[in-house]
């Protein structure tokens, strides 16, 4: 506990708070429209939230205390994508076995070590070249705000600059508070009327049945290792850090097993949110880095015990806010993975094609471009590199 007080930091705090926003502002409606897909009533969504951020909570704040790096959990997008496109097919009590079943493959691949064997084949330059182009898409899109919204835009822009250049811990900090001051004069925005309550959790009994596990369960599992944990491991990665795979994915997935039953579709490593979390902007000291994962967690679980309420505030902000945020955090982030993706001569060219497949936001078979991305680049890296030796 002292060694947490002394590493407590604000930066770090606004660090964790920015990346849980945006690992919910995108999706947070897509996790409603799949539950009602599904069938559920409002009380099984609230406790679809509860269940969600109990579980991405609990995990990452734990996780982050317990190897003292950032470890920033998630849900995954990509899986609400593919619950929502075969919704019609099963009913929620067969939804909810097959988030069981992906749950605990995950935890027995984590566990077993497979993943971490895996992984060690794939040359870095390629996995920063595949997270410089899933992020650029952040950073393109605070730009093309400014076709309809350049006021707003550049006040901000200007507000960071500034900030980067006098005050360059508290940076993100100071954008963000005023872009919540600012942000009134430019668009229409209403704090909308909260009733507080603790949301309250619903038990429904999972139904095996062998449709639901081939067609939801398993393309849950290879969505969510191939979109989530390839990408979320490769950022911690390239911060310098060795995350300790098979314990993150192992108990990511024993939590998502655990809380399925109450609507826990998935409990991923954060991918481009965890971003946020992992840059020298969050603390000089990447050993001080672990409180912004730990307050990802925190703000995590505060929104399962408040679910209906804290969810409305938040999706209270303007789109264009979360937009705006979203690219200057990860400015850093896109720069740093840019360097190292091109910093070898040999492996540039294969970098190249995986930075702009990856950028293309292209998918197959549900599964987003950053691993069909990687997956290229590693077959012309393997392919060029063939060539030089032979």
């Amino acid at each position: 506990m002292q060694k947490l007080l002394q590493d407590f930091s604000v930066p770090a705090v606004f660090a964790g708070f920015i990346t849980f926003l945006i690992g919910i502002s995108v999706s947070a409606v897509l996790v409603i429209q799949a539950a009602q897909l599904l069938g559920a009533n409002p009380e099984q969504i609230t406790s679809w939230f509860w269940a969600l951020g109990l579980g991405i909570g609990l995990s990452g704040l734990i996780l982050s205390w317990k190897f003292k790096y950032p470890v920033a959990t998630s849900w995954s997008t990509a899986a609400l994508a593919l619950i929502i496109a075969t919704a019609s097919g099963y009913s929620l009590y067969e939804a909810i076995g097959a988030f069981l079943v992906s749950g605990l493959l995950t935890a027995v691949l984590g566990f077993s070590g497979i993943f971490e064997k895996i992984i060690n084949y794939i040359p870095q330059s390629l996995t920063s070249a595949m997270l410089a182009g899933v992020l650029l898409k952040f950073g393109i899109a605070l730009f093309a705000s400014m076709q309809n919204d350049w006021a707003f835009i550049l006040s901000l822009l200007a507000v960071y600059v500034i900030t980067k250049r006098l005050w360059a811990r508290y940076c993100i900090v100071i954008t963000v508070i005023a872009g919540i001051i600012i942000c009134p004069f430019f668009m229409e925005f209403h704090v909308p009327t909260l009733h507080w309550g603790l949301a309250k959790p619903v038990w429904m009994m999972p139904e095996f049945t062998w449709s639901a596990i081939l067609g939801l369960a398993l393309p849950l599992f290879v969505i969510n290792m191939a979109s989530q944990y390839l990408p979320g491991i490769a950022m911690i990665k390239s911060y310098g850090y060795q995350p300790h795979v098979n314990q993150l994915i192992g108990w990511t997935g024993t939590a998502q097993t655990l809380l399925s039953p109450f609507g826990c579709y998935t409990v991923n490593i954060a991918a481009i949110s965890a971003a946020v979390s992992l840059d020298d902007q969050v603390h000089p000291d990447p050993s001080k880095r672990y409180i912004a994962g730990m307050s990802c967690g925190f703000f995590y679980i505060l929104m399962g015990l408040f679910a209906a309420t804290l969810t409305s505030l938040l999706m209270s902000f303007p789109h264009l806010f979360i937009v705006a945020l979203a690219g200057i955090a990860l400015f850093g982030t896109i720069s740093h993975n840019i360097a190292i993706a091109f910093h070898e001569v040999k492996d540039r060219e294969a970098a190249l094609l995986t930075f702009l497949f990856s950028a293309s936001g292209i998918q197959f078979f549900g599964i987003g471009s950053a691993f069909w991305g990687l997956l290229f680049g590693f077959a012309v890296s393997f392919i060029l590199n063939f060539r030089v030796r032979k």
